[in-house]
């Protein structure tokens, strides 16, 4: 037997405690179930192995709580023991059941956030519109922004202009739309509004206008972090194995799993009823199969997460219409949901103003593995001694061929909201189903039926039926039906068939009878290309004798969108035209652009102009004699990558990085700085006052003894780069030491040859 004594001090990493343990001292490097667990210290007695239940237990036992004594391995069974004396390494073998391995969790999806990094700048929007028919109109709509560390600013505006031929019947109309300050705070994943904003809501309720305040949740500013609940897939490894896991027939994931229990996560795109397959091949090759059944829906929540938002503010009226006119009361809503396990989230919705109380909530819920999901709510409302009721109750379930929905909501009594001081009360029922199938070769089917009646009015039915076929590549047949149950002759029934042509060039006819009259319409169209140029639209359509036509050019480039067309219809001919894009004032730039509805970027070069700068590996633009380039559009709270390749640069440049990343916040700018330093680099010829070059080999000192020091090549040079204006070379040779001076060129592009220089 091996002397171990030499190894029974305390090292990092043994397991050990103060147990006493029959027999001779031993140090083993320990495997359970082929999981490396490291040293662990053992009693030798009798040909038998002993343990104390401490360090049993930390290498995965599972012992009896009343176990404190040294436990002989020998006794337990169903355990295998493999001790090799001279290699000193024990080997145990045992079922899961007598193990406590812990559960490893396998592609897990949540990544860390990406942290924001916002400027100060300022952007506008716009969208410009002009038609000449009998007359001029010009609208425009706006958007100004105005972004910092701590938010955005944020207004849009709508002017409108008409003008009758000589100037006859002038019409001016400027309206606000939207005026807000939005703060966000990723990492406590809350955003603060102040201005104009929407109240919250739940599926059956109204969100209403308001200007005031709004605090809550905002999971978009961690985009990588998943809120609704996925499947996951539970198992067990006697051996190390190697997992894969295939949902609906497609291989999702395919991993290295420890002996013990696993969990695996599916990915976040999965919704809807499915079948799973985990195939695990252990150590020995032996390959086992589990199947499981199950139902996800996006828009529950997983277990523990919560999503809230609360407002007060005063109703916003005539919205679109008039810039200040706002309700005299205020109004206070909020809504709260709760995941309360991966099938089962809660909700809560109240909002209440003068002389009115409103309250409900609401819930989702997955019974089973398969059986959708079953969504109720129940509201309860006061205003001024009238009171009312509001229920609604709903099931939704699909998968991959079959998929049905249907939902109801009811009221009762006086039943009113916020919105109903300002507007109509809600529905006194709102109901709809639908039906689909995907039946393959023949295409996908689908029937609904919706009805809808407002509080002492009568009810409107209608039965509808559509069908899709994809009869190739590049053709497409879609046809539907819409019936109203109440009346025999309001009908619709139509025929498409679109053909795509190449990536940007499609076409299509259709054929459709409204009631009593039959129309056919002709389209064909070259969509815009993303990385600019030209595209068109034509389309021709006949009612009855009725005849109107369309025909519009557009050009869409780095800087904006133009179009110009032409309509014809059976009472009115115009032409018409427009433009689209944004101006962007951030990091000591003014540039222009299409228009920004996301993050977007100012790149620095330091001043090195035309550098190629490329986006996720795309060039996206080339830096301009400011040495300035703007990115857009980028995602927020995301890491969007930037490169430039060093061989775009000029020679007498260095650059510290070539990768970055631009991760901007709400709407707002980032600067990305990649801190490219112009360098004065020369090779420089050197001879000795005989004219012959001195000898390679030879060390040369720039400018001072702290200098950069380099030594002579062949033919007498040698390269520096990092010349001064002024520089003096000492050299030291064999036969002694000289020195020269010379004068780096005030304009130089690339390496520069200076010489021969004469070292005297």
């Amino acid at each position: 037997m091996a002397d171990v004594n030499n190894v029974s001090g305390a090292a990092e990493g043994i397991i050990n405690d103060n147990t006493h343990v029959p027999g001779v001292d031993l140090y083993l490097d320990v495997t359970v179930n082929g999981n490396h667990a490291g040293l662990a210290h053992f009693g030798y007695a009798d040909k038998k192995l002993y343990a104390s239940a401490a360090n049993l237990r930390q290498l995965g036992f599972r012992l009896p709580k009343e176990t404190t004594d040294a436990v002989c391995l020998n006794d337990i069974a169903q355990l295998q023991i493999d001790y090799d004396a001279h290699l000193q390494t024990l080997s145990l073998h045992a079922p899961l059941g007598l193990l406590d391995l812990g559960t490893t969790e396998l592609n897990t999806l949540d990544a860390e956030h990406a942290t924001a990094s916002n400027s100060r700048g300022v952007l506008l929007n716009y969208d410009i519109y002009t038609a000449q028919q009998q007359g001029i109109t010009a609208n425009t709509f706006t958007e100004l922004r105005a972004f910092n560390s701590a938010g955005v600013f944020s207004s849009t505006q709508l002017t409108q202009y008409a003008e009758q031929n000589n100037n006859v019947g002038q019409r001016r109309e400027f309206s606000r739309l939207d005026t807000s300050w939005r703060s966000s705070f990723p990492d406590k994943l809350l955003a603060l509004t102040v201005g104009d904003t929407l109240t919250s809501s739940l599926s059956w309720s109204r969100p209403t206008r308001i200007a005031g305040i709004q605090i809550g949740t905002d999971y978009s500013l961690q985009p990588y972090l998943r809120t609704a609940p996925l499947p996951s897939f539970l198992g067990s490894a006697t051996l190390p194995s190697s997992v894969e896991l295939f949902v609906n027939g497609m291989k999702y994931y395919n991993g290295q799993v420890p002996a013990g229990n696993f969990e695996i996560n599916t990915m976040p795109n999965i919704s809807g009823a499915g079948n799973a397959q985990v195939v695990m091949t252990d150590a020995l090759g032996r390959t086992t199969t589990q199947s499981f059944s199950f139902y996800n829906d996006q828009q529950l929540l997983r277990q523990g997460f919560t999503d809230w938002s609360a407002e007060l503010g005063v109703v916003r009226k005539n919205y679109g219409y008039s810039s200040y006119d706002y309700g005299s009361s205020p109004a206070v809503s909020g809504t709260w949901r709760y995941g309360v396990s991966n099938s089962f989230t809660a909700g809560i919705h109240s909002e209440a103003t003068d002389g009115l109380a409103n309250g409900g909530v609401s819930s989702d819920w997955i019974p089973g593995a398969r059986s959708g999901t079953f969504s109720t709510s129940l509201a309860l409302s006061t205003d001024r001694g009238k009171s009312g009721s509001l229920y609604s109750a709903g099931y939704r379930w699909s998968q991959n061929q079959l998929s049905f929905a249907a939902s109801a909501t009811a009221t009762t009594g006086n039943y009113h909201d916020v919105a109903t001081h300002y507007g109509s009360a809600p529905p006194a029922l709102n109901g709809n189903a639908v039906v689909g199938f995907d039946t393959g070769y023949f295409g996908n089917f689908s029937v609904g039926y919706l009805q809808f009646r407002y509080p002492q009015e009568s009810a409107v039915r209608y039965a509808t039926a559509n069908w899709f076929k994809s009869v190739s590549d590049t053709v497409y047949l879609n046809a539907g039906f819409n019936q109203n149950i109440d009346n025999n002759s309001d009908r619709s029934v139509y025929l498409t068939v679109s053909v795509t042509l190449s990536d940007r060039l499609s076409a299509s006819t259709s054929v459709q009878r409204n009631n009593d009259k039959t129309g056919y319409l002709l389209n064909a169209a070259q969509s815009l290309p993303s990385e600019g140029g030209w595209g068109w639209n034509v389309a021709a359509n006949q009612q009855d004798s009725q005849q109107s036509g369309q025909g519009e050019v557009g050009y869409q480039g780095r800087y904006g969108k133009v179009y110009t067309g032409y309509s014809s219809l059976p009472d009115t001919h115009y032409g018409y035209a427009g433009a689209s894009g944004a101006v962007v004032m951030m990091g000591g730039g003014l540039f222009a652009a299409r228009e920004i509805n996301n993050g977007f970027a100012v790149v620095s070069t330091d001043g090195v102009p035309n550098v190629p700068i490329k986006l996720q590996n795309n060039l996206v633009g080339t830096s301009n004699d400011k040495g300035l380039l703007l990115v857009t559009p980028l995602n927020s709270y995301q890491k969007n990558l930037l490169t430039i390749d060093p061989l775009d640069l000029p020679a007498n440049t260095r650059i510290n990085r070539v990768n970055a990343y631009a991760t901007p916040g709400d709407r707002s700018g980032t600067l990305v700085n990649f801190t490219i330093t112009p360098v004065r680099a020369a090779q420089v010829i050197l001879t000795d006052a005989q004219g012959k070059v001195i000898p390679e080999g030879s060390q040369v000192q720039l400018n001072s003894s702290q200098g950069q020091s380099v030594p002579v090549g062949f033919d007498g040079m040698v390269y520096f780069d990092s010349l001064e204006q002024h520089n003096r070379l000492l050299v030291t040779t064999a036969t002694g030491v000289c020195s020269v001076q010379f004068d780096y060129p005030l304009k130089a592009e690339g390496i520069l040859q200076i010489g021969p220089l004469v070292c005297r």
